[in-house]
């Protein structure tokens, strides 16, 4: 499964560019990689795994803006068609899990 994290914050004054910066920084290290500007997302091995990281976002969500939080899973991502131009590219490398028996 995907957790996809989308935002547009308001960055007018010092201080709300500072509000933008820390949930940027905090979405990054909960593991987020950035797909496009203002659009992070991450693998989650499993539903409750993914609610972590969605209750983690809930917690550090700036005090303006709008913030959208999306799962997917991997079938769904999978289908997804990236392009840059004209080029049609792959996408992002599923995580593989290690199982233990």
């Amino acid at each position: 499964m995907w957790v996809l994290v989308f935002f547009d914050l308001p960055t007018e004054t010092k201080k709300d560019r500072k509000q933008y910066a820390l949930f940027r920084k905090r979405v990054l290290a909960d593991g987020f990689q950035m797909f496009q500007f203002s659009m992070y997302i991450r693998h989650c091995s499993s539903r409750e795994n993914a609610d972590v990281h969605l209750k983690r976002i809930k917690s550090i969500l700036p005090p303006k803006g709008h913030v959208g939080i999306m799962c997917v899973t991997d079938k769904q991502f999978g289908m997804m068609e990236i392009f840059r131009g004209h080029d049609l590219v792959n996408g992002p490398e599923t995580i593989q899990q290690l199982e233990l028996f």
